[in-house]
């Protein structure tokens, strides 16, 4: 998928109070009213609130969200709604979304102003991404996905059950209305699906027949005297993709039969509190006394963002789980007390060029102030509250968090839906008629379940035979520097990373690293670390003073990474056959139904726990994907299959095709 810079929307308002864009020459919403053109076609067209009315969960698409108003319009209307289904998403998308600002002082009718406040408060940063908001303590979720509608339409994962086909007029904005628009549509529509729209011009009607709608004009309102409405009935049903059919039989399964979840560090518990976000259960397994003592037990992680001049897939993901996180590492703080901060965070970069390089690139890649900023040495230390040698990338919603409090804080907002079982050290893995068994070391039977998640870092691919997967684990030592009011470093205020980081002090100690030894399982404080800490830090300052080093503590853990340093997340493949299709695309690839993996989250663990967690829920609930569907293929396991198929690995023997994809599995588990 290629990104393009967001462009804000350019809006004047007209003597009559109607918002209009200058760069389409039309208006946002007829003169006489957005609330009566929301209800008249988008709800009324679709037949809501009727038909959400007794759902678990209803999914709406628009294809222009400009500013809200039928999103708001569709909140209210669930609000009111008797016996309203248990979840609504609402997906959308726009090509020139509004700032914060101009958002927050549109005028809204009195029945959307305080709905329309808290979207404006919640309003993310104009970066190309699918942006997650929820409401009502989840109830609502809206999915915000900035660009252009023809790139993220087949990017889209997602089952629709209504479409608003909302934009400017197809005169002055042809592409909102491209055929290939509706085809789109199509690949997602639900049996029985809707569509409405205001426009009842024929381009869009025949779009909608060539793309299996049945199609019929009802009357308008106002100014308008048709309207267009719609019904699914295609005379052929569209494949789904094996990735998104593994879990269909887990979809419409028992809230009551948990999920089992092996491993309880960041990852598990996240997606412990992910999967009560969509009304399911689960059992964590986890082998220690105590969630996340291993890998995420370190006394603070860091949490930021990633800016790449290309925009890559690896720059995209992080950004995307960057911008997740923060909302729920600020949400842990805030109402559970969890240590941290979110006040910015500082990316020294030394290239030559210094802060016009890294400006160029901001500029070039369109990402807005709000998400990162670069600056000269000079503001970076004034930032920082120390001097710096370097310009820096700064990312004014990054910062830091106790890991091991926050996996804490995951499991407690799950509540009664998740169940924490330490002490419980799965050595094998077997698939027993429809559902999987876990065993410990004396074949004794832990758990059963119909889904099963693999949390458990390295302990996720012993279980699973130790696939062909280039993950590999690494340690990492940090050192603690115990330090006054006065001493070097007291005055930092905000964590300052590039090679190495160091942490502002918390409870009086300083903390600053990491070394990195792939391969190296040695726990023991290492005396070469903590001098190569020493050197990162005086680095990362501009110089540090000679310290005692009998006074230097610090922290040897261990994490999992894959070769291209992208989690793993997803439906596990299944041993590829002749029989087994497309193996081209991970999302193609054949799966073993109910058995999913989350590892490999590597060093940006924080982030990467809570978006993940969201992928995972999503794909294993059926809700709609918050993530792009080539962003699942950059950590779908699956991808290293592909990887190999496209070198021109062999297919699999007579022999091998014949034997089954799954047998017992044996090894040990870890968090």
């Amino acid at each position: 998928m290629n990104t393009a810079p967001i462009r804000p929307a350019r809006i004047a308002v007209d003597a009559d109070g109607t918002p209009r864009s200058l760069d389409f020459g039309d208006v946002y919403h007829p003169r006489e009213g957005a609330l009566a053109q929301a209800r008249h076609v988008f709800l009324a067209g679709n037949g809501l609130p009727a038909r959400w009315r007794g759902r678990e969960r209803f999914v709406v698409l628009e294809t222009g969200f400009g500013l809200g108003n039928n999103f708001l319009a569709a909140w209210a209307a669930w609000r009111a709604s008797v016996d309203a289904c248990a979840k609504l998403v609402f997906i959308a998308i726009e090509a020139q979304p509004p700032t914060r600002e101009t958002l927050a002082g549109m005028a809204r009718d009195i029945e959307l102003a305080p709905l329309a406040a808290e979207l404006a408060r919640q309003w993310p940063p104009l970066t190309w991404n699918l942006h997650r908001r929820v409401f009502e303590q989840g109830a609502v979720e809206l999915l915000l996905a900035f660009g252009d509608v023809a790139a993220w339409l087949p990017q889209l994962d997602a089952e629709v059950d209504a479409f608003f086909l909302d934009g400017f007029a197809p005169a002055l904005n042809p592409s909102m209305w491209d055929q290939r628009l509706f085809r789109a549509l199509a690949r997602m529509a639900r049996p029985d699906a809707t569509a409405a729209t205001w426009t009842a011009a024929r381009t869009v009607r025949d779009g909608l027949r060539g793309a299996g709608f049945e199609v019929r004009l009802a009357p308008g309102s106002g100014h308008k005297r048709d309207i267009v409405l719609a019904r699914f009935a295609p005379r052929f049903s569209a494949r789904q993709t094996p990735r998104r059919l593994a879990a269909r039989p887990l979809a419409g399964g028992s809230a009551a039969e948990p999920i089992v979840i092996v491993g309880a560090g960041l990852a598990g518990c996240a997606l412990a509190a992910a999967l009560a976000g969509h009304g399911r259960h689960s059992l964590l397994l986890e082998r220690r006394a105590a969630v996340a003592t291993e890998g995420s037990g370190n006394a603070a992680g860091l949490l930021h963002g990633v800016v790449h001049a290309a925009d890559s897939r690896h720059a995209r993901f992080y950004r995307a789980a960057a911008l997740a996180a923060q909302c729920a590492v600020q949400q842990a703080i805030e109402t559970q007390g969890v240590p941290g901060c979110l006040a910015g965070l500082l990316r020294v970069d030394s290239r030559p060029e210094g802060r016009a390089g890294l400006q160029a690139v901001v500029r070039r890649l369109g990402l807005p102030e709000d998400y990162v900023r670069a600056v000269d040495a000079a503001e970076a230390g004034a930032l920082a509250g120390v001097p710096l040698a370097s310009a820096a990338w700064y990312f004014p919603q990054g910062g830091w968090v106790d890991p091991r409090r926050l996996a804490q804080s995951f499991l407690k907002r799950a509540g009664a839906r998740a169940e924490f079982r330490p002490g419980a050290e799965v050595a094998s893995l077997h698939r027993e008629g429809a559902a999987w068994a876990l065993r410990d070391g004396d074949g004794a039977t832990l758990a059963e379940s119909s889904a099963i998640v693999l949390a458990n870092a390295g302990g996720a691919a012993r279980l699973l035979g130790r696939p062909a997967w280039p993950i590999r684990i690494g340690r990492g030592q940090l050192t603690s520097w115990p330090i006054g009011p006065g001493q070097q470093g007291a005055t930092l205020r905000i964590p300052v990373a590039g090679a190495g980081y160091v942490l502002p002090a918390i409870d009086g100690t300083l903390w600053f690293g990491a070394s990195s030894q792939p391969g190296d399982e040695d726990p023991s404080l290492r005396d070469a670390d903590q001098l190569e800490n020493l050197a990162r830090l005086a680095s990362l300052l501009g110089g540090w003073p000679p310290v005692d080093r009998c006074r230097l503590g610090g922290r040897t853990g261990f994490r999992w990474a894959s070769d291209d340093r992208l989690p793993v997340i997803g439906p596990v493949p299944a041993l590829p056959t002749k029989s087994a299709g497309r193996r081209d695309q991970p999302r193609f690839a054949p799966r073993e139904p109910g058995l999913f993996v989350f590892t490999g989250l590597g060093s940006r663990g924080i982030a990467a726990s809570v978006l993940g967690a969201q992928i995972l829920a999503s794909a294993i609930t059926g809700a709609p994907s918050p993530v792009e569907a080539d962003l699942l293929d950059a950590v779908d396991p699956a991808r290293f299959q592909v990887r190999e198929f496209r070198r021109g690995a062999p297919m699999p023997t007579d022999a091998e095709a014949d034997q089954p994809p799954v047998g017992p599995m044996a090894g040990s588990a870890g968090a």
